[in-house]
């Protein structure tokens, strides 16, 4: 009897765990995309996303406040959302955010595309990818021709993907590809009103209660909101994605370059120092990586390597600065083409070029300052410095008092005289013969030396 009651009693608990007999709603995470979208961004929202999908979440809010950035990255973020089995909801916000260039498409691309108060987006140019800025002059028509050419190619092709996208969602087609033509922006409540957004809500709780029991298709599968009382988790990057986000700025890549091959030259000036070796290397490979991810001019790239390889080599050429400062000359103009693109938020300034290059060529006048003052010193190698000293005579031969033996550089030598030798007598070196030294008798003013 006991037995039965306890077994009912476990029913009624199974039953009764969630309200209505059903499962309680998953899970709404929060992703924050602020900045230059890069190759931290794309790698945070992809991780987030599949995340998201493996701990059973029911929407993935990306909060987006950015100027724009890289195709490349932007093109991972949407193939991602696109694929993701959990709705998508991008935010832009809070107010005075903005969802410029990539992420407008990014905005279209989403399952639902919401905005704050205050907030605009648009201005979804493709910017100059590479160019021909090396075009000699009696071409410069057909390089302005190229780049007019280069130029439809991504206005069309921009404008057929985000009105591809567009048309997925459902959204207005006719303004994404006017944003995309003519550069135009839209605020909150134009953008609601033209059917470019879905949303406009006050903050992440207003979105959730207005997107409570909507239906959307993810991974064409229909999936049901529960969101007005979801638990929100706050996915805020981790340590990898500053890294990540750190080491892929171009400034510090360009710094990183610099470290590394700095922090080797070192190295191998002083062998077994460890210290500049361990430091350079680590750096150098952090900005190899770098570079991998970014879209790089391999003429910035090369120029800048050979740049620092003729700073190096002044150090060991009689050059007395020329070849230096043709390496500053090139390094500068690397770093400046080192970026193939002008997206937002990854230009190098020149500010920092020019101070990497002062402080280069202030390297190089510390190099050539110590070679003035080391050319200046007399010569102090072994037959220089004996040639022309005063010695003594510490032992005479008995039978032969034209030879004898001399104290000189702390070393005792053999000496050979046109004129009697005696014991204390100061003599003159005159030349080497291998161990033995030519003398002459002192004058008598040096013999009072």
């Amino acid at each position: 009897m006991i037995a039965r009651c306890w077994r009912w009693w476990l029913l009624v608990l199974m039953l009764g765990l969630a309200p209505g007999g059903q499962a309680a709603p998953g899970a709404v995470w929060v992703l924050s995309v602020d900045g230059a979208i890069g190759p931290a961004s794309a790698d945070y929202v992809l991780r987030g996303l599949d995340q998201a999908r493996g701990q059973g979440a029911q929407l993935v809010v990306i909060r987006m406040d950015t100027p724009g950035g890289l195709d490349s990255a932007m093109r991972q973020i949407i193939k991602a959302i696109l694929a993701s089995p959990v709705p998508v909801a991008s935010y832009v916000a809070p107010g005075g955010a903005r969802a410029a260039s990539a992420g407008t498409y990014i905005l279209y691309a989403s399952h639902v595309a919401a905005m704050a108060p205050g907030t605009n987006l648009g201005a979804a140019t493709p910017v100059q990818i590479g160019g021909t800025p090396g075009a000699p002059k009696d071409d410069k028509a057909e390089a302005d021709s190229d780049e007019a050419t280069l130029a439809r190619k991504q206005v069309n092709d921009a404008a057929a993907y985000i009105r591809g996208l567009a048309q997925l969602r459902g959204r207005n087609a006719d303004w994404a590809e006017k944003a995309v033509r003519e550069a135009v922006s839209l605020s909150a409540s134009e953008a609601l009103k033209q059917k470019v957004i879905d949303q406009v809500a006050n903050d992440v709780p207003d979105l959730l209660r207005q997107l409570h029991g909507k239906t959307l298709i993810a991974a064409d599968q229909p999936r049901l909101l529960q969101t007005r009382d979801a638990n929100v988790v706050e996915h805020l990057p981790d340590w990898r994605t500053r890294l990540l986000a750190v080491i892929t700025n171009p400034s510090v890549a360009l710094i990183l370059i610099m470290i590394g091959v700095y922090g080797l030259l070192f190295e191998f000036m002083n062998p077994g120092s460890s210290v500049g070796g361990v430091v350079g290397g680590i750096c150098l490979l952090l900005a190899l990586y770098a570079l991998q991810l970014l879209p790089v001019s391999i003429a910035g790239l090369a120029l800048i390597l050979l740049g620092i390889v003729f700073m190096i080599a002044e150090a060991f050429l009689p050059s007395f600065g020329v070849v230096g400062f043709g390496g500053i000359v090139a390094f500068v103009v690397g770093a400046v083409i080192l970026m193939d693109t002008d997206a937002p938020g990854f230009g190098i300034p020149l500010a920092l070029i020019g101070s990497l290059a002062l402080l280069s060529a202030l390297l190089i006048g510390g190099v050539l300052g110590m070679a003035l003052k080391t050319r200046r010193r007399a010569l102090v190698s072994p037959d220089a410095g004996l040639v022309g000293s005063l010695v003594s005579v510490t032992q005479v031969v008995a039978d032969n008092p034209f030879r004898g033996s001399v104290q000189a550089q702390g070393e005792q030598w053999q000496v050979q005289c046109t004129t009697p030798l005696q014991l204390g007598q100061h003599v003159r070196v005159t030349a080497r013969h291998g161990v033995t030294l030519e003398v002459s008798a002192a004058a008598p003013s040096a013999q009072g030396e």
